[in-house]
């Protein structure tokens, strides 16, 4: 039987129509079946059995990966993203919002805020904040109250429905939430800009054949060059693919690095 691909997105959910168009063009492509589903821990750990191939992960699990000493993945390509404050480099923001109506102006008005976050495991909706706060001499203390919502989305909504004062946004993930409801954009305001940081990668399992691994990845970086997949990734606001190398995520090594230096609790 002949091997089908799993994809696995780690990432937002509303990426998730262009991930699935991305999985499905390299299948179509390779004269492979293709099958994409939403990834957890245990995914990440189905990386090291064979049973996912292909992620679309955040850049801080992947560094927290590649310290094991069997790393079951490798990188494949990144993303580089519509807009000019991407330079048309594979780097991405982490855009603080609150509400429209809110009264806060910048990071440093946020002393006392309820604070909502995604997860300890998101680099943009976590660790980039604690180690922005470490440059300014505070630690998550400076907050009030931080809740962890489970994900940037519901981060967003609690913003929204003023049961945060803030969060940190996925950049991507904002942007795209901004193209997909224009109304969204009139209701939020960003006050502060994190970053930029090396972007979300997709991997590969090491376990793949060589030779399909450089199928997959060949057609992940040729892939804007055809109008309509052109189209389609741009509905995610993606322009294209690049090579990336490991040390591109050594900004975030060093930032985890000093962030786990720093003793402090959030409850």
């Amino acid at each position: 039987m002949k091997l089908v691909l799993h994809f696995a997105t780690f990432l937002s959910p509303n990426l998730y129509r262009t991930h699935e168009y991305i999985a499905s063009y390299i299948g179509e492509k390779l004269g492979y079946s293709t099958l994409l589903t939403l990834g957890d821990k245990q995914s990440l750990e189905g990386f090291a059995r064979g049973q996912v191939h292909i992620g679309f992960i955040c850049g801080l699990p992947y560094t927290h990966m590649t310290k094991q000493s069997t790393c079951p993945i490798e990188l494949l390509a990144a993303p580089v993203l519509e807009g000019k404050r991407y330079r048309g480099k594979p780097i991405y923001f982490s855009d603080v919002i609150v509400h429209r109506d809110s009264t806060y102006t910048s990071f440093e008005d946020l002393r006392g805020c309820t604070w909502a976050y995604n997860e300890q495991a998101s680099h943009s909706g976590w660790n980039l904040v604690c180690y922005s706060l470490l440059m300014q001499g505070k630690t998550p203390h400076y907050f009030g109250t931080t809740i962890e919502t489970g994900s940037h989305q519901r981060s967003v909504q609690m913003v929204l429905e003023g049961r945060a004062d803030a969060a940190a946004i996925d950049s991507h993930m904002l942007d795209v939430s901004f193209l997909q409801n224009t109304n969204l954009a009139t209701m939020l305001r960003i006050i502060a800009t994190l970053g930029p940081s090396t972007i979300p990668p997709v991997v590969v399992s090491k376990s793949l054949d060589a030779a399909l691994k450089y199928s997959i990845r060949s057609a992940l970086l040729n892939m804007h060059h055809e109008l309509g997949a052109a189209t389609e990734l741009r509905k995610g606001l993606i322009a294209r693919f690049v090579p990336i190398a490991d040390e591109y995520y050594h900004d975030i090594r060093q930032m985890t690095a000093q962030v786990m230096d720093m003793e402090y609790s959030i409850k």
